[in-house]
């Protein structure tokens, strides 16, 4: 059988057995060790490359910030500085018009700016912010997709989990990646607030008017901003002034953390022993999947098939936007039927290499594969981020809570755009900082 042949197959196989409901990364690591084994003829080929990949991933430095961030959202979350941040905001915020959905937003962007995550974001916020919601009798609608929708935010706004991995597996700059996703993160909290307040403006029993407090009260709230402020800082500041790299701002950020914590006395061993477990399950997760990414990825380069896509797609002499259309419209198919991680592990493979040779930016492409990625969490049939919703608040049907994420789905389509047309949205803060945006 031709490489390139066996590359097709095996890569129809691993798309049969996700269908047929066997985990991405099991799924990617069965089909590469038998391509392998097929490709060589050697079965002891096939292990060794597979032991060699497990080796190379676990002595991969960079990856030693995914558990680190992990363990930072934990802590926000376990210490009670999560409820700090909402509360502070929604001091700010609730009397508005639309006030709490946007709230949560809001909040959303601050717990995904120590966090790294989206799923942990719906998870924690949720239970504070319906209640209010609930209480100020907003539309069901409205208030599950407002807080679905926001836990997006995690992906984009640094530090985020996956912009690590991102950049592990393609060798672009993680601290450049981080850097370059603060304007876009912003633009899209300031959209998805925007998206909020228009359609109250219109239909205002969507989201009534909450309380209102006096202005003392909301400046004595800006006291509990401190600690998320003080970690961003210190972590997002310390990586754009260069004095750490990603994984060492991580570690700083954690030992920030836990000073916080202790000195206002919410740290706990209870807390501090399940914020450990819950990291060392999830990052366990991570690290197979991206063993199985990386061992897929090596086995489609010997097949060549992704130097046939490549020489394909430029024999199409396709314009670089008609390039970049086509490839949203792939990542707004596969958002229906796959995960953030499926979706870039199934990608990245083959269009990084396009990316590459047409001369984009990878960092830029970076920005926009996370920002395609947070519609797979809200695209039915499988948007994980409407199930956690979902479990949150279960007296509200599934196609309400669907149908309440369709305005942050255009405007995240809008911002995607707006990078798509303006790259330098993404690049101008990394490039202020003299950081380099090339891969290798």
């Amino acid at each position: 059988m031709e490489p390139v042949t066996l590359g097709l197959v095996a890569f129809a196989g691993m798309l049969v057995l996700i269908a047929l409901g066997v985990p991405i990364a099991f799924s990617m690591l069965g089909t590469s060790v038998i391509g392998f084994f097929i490709l060589r003829g050697s079965i002891d080929h096939a292990v060794i490359q597979l032991g060699l990949t497990f080796t190379d991933q676990g002595m991969n430095f960079f990856l030693v910030a995914v558990p680190l961030y992990f363990l930072m959202g934990q802590l926000v979350y376990r210490t009670d500085i999560a409820f700090d941040l909402y509360d502070a905001i929604y001091k700010w915020l609730g009397w508005l018009r639309g006030g709490l959905a946007i709230t949560s937003v809001v909040a959303c962007a601050g717990f995904g700016a120590v966090s790294g995550g989206s799923v942990t974001a719906v998870a924690t916020m949720g239970p504070m912010c319906m209640p209010a919601m609930r209480k100020y009798k907003y539309d069901d609608s409205l208030a599950t997709g407002s807080i679905a929708s926001a836990g997006t935010l995690g992906i984009l706004i640094p530090p985020s989990v996956f912009m690590v991995v991102y950049g592990a597996w393609t060798e672009s700059s993680v601290g450049a990646l981080f850097i370059a996703g603060i304007i876009p993160g912003i633009i899209m909290t300031v959209f998805y607030s925007g998206a909020i307040y228009l359609r109250c403006a219109v239909t205002p029993e969507l989201g009534p008017v909450g309380e209102s407090f006096p202005w003392r009260e909301r400046f004595l709230s800006l006291r509990k901003l401190i600690p998320i402020l003080s970690i961003f800082l210190l972590v997002i500041g310390g990586i754009y002034l260069g004095i750490f790299d990603p994984t060492e701002a991580a570690g700083v950020g954690v030992a920030g953390l836990i000073l916080i914590a202790l000195i206002m006395r919410r740290l706990t061993w209870k807390a501090f022993g399940t914020a450990l477990v819950e990291t060392i399950q999830t990052t366990g997760m991570i690290f197979v999947i991206i063993v199985g990414g990386h061992m897929m990825g090596k086995f489609v380069i010997q097949t060549r098939l992704t130097e046939g896509l490549v020489d394909w797609i430029l024999a199409l002499q396709l314009s670089p936007l008609e390039v970049m259309l086509a490839f949203s419209l792939l990542y707004l198919a596969l958002g229906m039927v796959l995960d953030v991680w499926g979706m870039l592990i199934l990608t990245i493979p083959f269009v990084f290499p396009v990316i590459i040779e047409l001369g984009f930016d990878p960092v830029w492409f970076g920005i926009y594969a996370m920002i395609m990625s947070e519609l797979a969490l809200i695209t039915p049939p499988v948007g994980i981020n409407v199930y956690v919703m979902a479990k949150i608040a279960p007296d509200v049907p599934l196609n309400k809570i669907f149908r309440g994420v369709t305005p942050f789905f255009f405007a995240t389509l809008i911002v995607v755009t707006l990078i798509v047309l303006f790259p330098e949205i993404a690049l101008w803060l990394p490039h202020t900082a003299g950081m380099s945006t090339e891969a290798g």
